[in-house]
């Protein structure tokens, strides 16, 4: 027997067989349920598509209850301890794991395109001394479109695969260039003889030395934090790419929709939130009442919670291991020490476990940030950097994908209807 919904509409007492297919059914076999040929259909009322899939996907696999999160049937676990960024960007984009030479080939490609037009830079310089970072970096990547307007004949495969390349590469240049410019410090050029995530570090902190040479723990573990936030499925940012690029615009200023959903605090800004509330807290010895807080509603826990999640996120897990290798070149963070006892505390007290609130990626990330010395304005960017080859595979997948239409969903109009219009004069008189 097909799995179906029997749908029964009492206005008119007729029932209706609804195909479920993958565990759903499609909004427009609702459109027939009427109450008349001339009436409309049922449509579904779902603010912020909390029970709406949008799309089929075969890039990232999420089990809430779980804590599982899956690149392309790949476990984060195993991909952060033994692969590296680039590979896993492949991996994203391409749909599976790279050969030697494929992976080669790709690291060169990449690495061959970080530089921007001096053009860029100009463009980057014209914005106010306090611009704030994901600003101008929203701003630029819109720019890049302008630069390559072969980029709109997204039809091409080659062209695609270009863009791709070009723009994995020249994230880290335009999120370095925008920490330099608000640090009213001189842009550094790519270095082509650094890796990926070297590179970026390069072009954030170098000054007068000749050749900059990052500590290879702080390496690993940035490059670790960027496939962490590699991808992870229909989010508000990559919801933002898809529907921006269902228009079939091209993949810069798509991906420039997604740096301006990641711009806003309930997206990318959590982790600055969790930093705020620790120095808030102050010392071990004020959680308790930090906790009482909470619990009355007079605080707000940051950094426990997702909206997927109903288990430990596992990308916190990984985090809070990376900690331990930067802290040991940085330093402790002071902070830390109040983050592992609010986290020791809230994962004891039934409060929290009924309500499964887990510690989530941002819980440890901003504390990493703040020990390489990033300004909180910049945890965004690195956010948007790492994203950038989710947000690229899933565009990918959105062009190829017949089934996909152009974003435009219905609304439920709650204003008032055939007023009479007076002219000004009658009114006014």
């Amino acid at each position: 027997m097909t799995d179906s919904l029997t749908v029964r509409d009492n206005r008119t007492g007729q029932e209706y067989e609804v195909p479920i297919t993958d565990g759903t059914i499609k909004a427009a076999d609702l459109g027939q349920i009427k109450t008349g040929d001339d009436a409309p259909g049922i449509a579904v009322y779902d603010p912020g598509f909390v029970n709406t899939a949008s799309c089929r996907s075969a890039v990232t696999y999420i089990d809430g209850e779980q804590g599982i999160l899956e690149y392309r049937g790949y476990p984060i676990e195993q991909l952060a301890e033994s692969s590296s960024f680039l590979e896993v960007a492949y991996l994203l984009v391409h749909g599976a794991l790279p050969t030697k030479a494929e992976y080669d080939a790709w690291v060169h490609e990449i690495t061959y395109h970080t530089f921007v037009h001096e053009n860029v830079k100009r463009f980057m310089h014209g914005f106010r001394y306090d611009a704030h970072p994901m600003g101008m970096l929203m701003a630029s990547v819109g720019a890049l479109s302008t630069f390559y307007p072969d980029a709109r004949n997204i039809g091409d495969a080659d062209n695609r695969h270009m863009q791709i390349v070009r723009m994995i590469a020249k994230m880290p240049t335009l999120g370095a260039w925008s920490f330099r410019h608000a640090q009213g410090k001189p842009f550094i050029y790519p270095d082509n003889e650094l890796s990926y995530t070297a590179n970026f570090l390069s072009m954030l902190f170098k000054m007068s030395e000749k050749k900059f040479e990052a500590d290879e723990r702080l390496v690993k573990a940035l490059d670790v934090l960027f496939i962490l936030h590699a991808d992870h499925e229909q989010n508000c940012s990559t919801n933002a790419v898809r529907s921006v690029g269902s228009s079939q615009v091209d993949p810069y200023s798509a991906v420039a929709a997604g740096v301006g959903a990641l711009y806003g605090p309930l997206h990318g800004g959590a982790n600055e939130a969790v930093l705020r509330m620790l120095r808030r807290i102050g010392s071990k010895e004020n959680i308790p009442d930090f906790i009482k807080g909470v619990k009355d509603g007079n605080e707000r826990l940051m950094g426990f919670g997702h909206r997927v999640y109903k288990n430990y996120d596992p990308r916190a897990k990984i985090i809070k291991k990376a900690c331990d290798d930067v802290f040991e070149v940085t330093g402790v963070n002071p902070l830390l020490e109040i983050a592992q006892e609010l986290e020791k505390i809230a994962l004891e007290d039934d409060y929290f476990v009924k309500r499964k609130l887990y510690p989530n990626v941002d819980f440890y990330s901003g504390l990493i940030y703040e020990a390489f010395q990033f300004p909180p304005e910049m945890f965004t960017v690195l956010f948007a950097i790492g994203r950038t080859p989710g947000w690229l595979a899933q565009w990918l997948e959105l062009v190829q994908d017949k089934e996909q239409k152009i974003a435009r969903p219905k609304q439920i109009y709650t204003g008032d209807r055939t007023l009479t219009f007076e002219p000004a004069a009658s009114r006014w008189g």
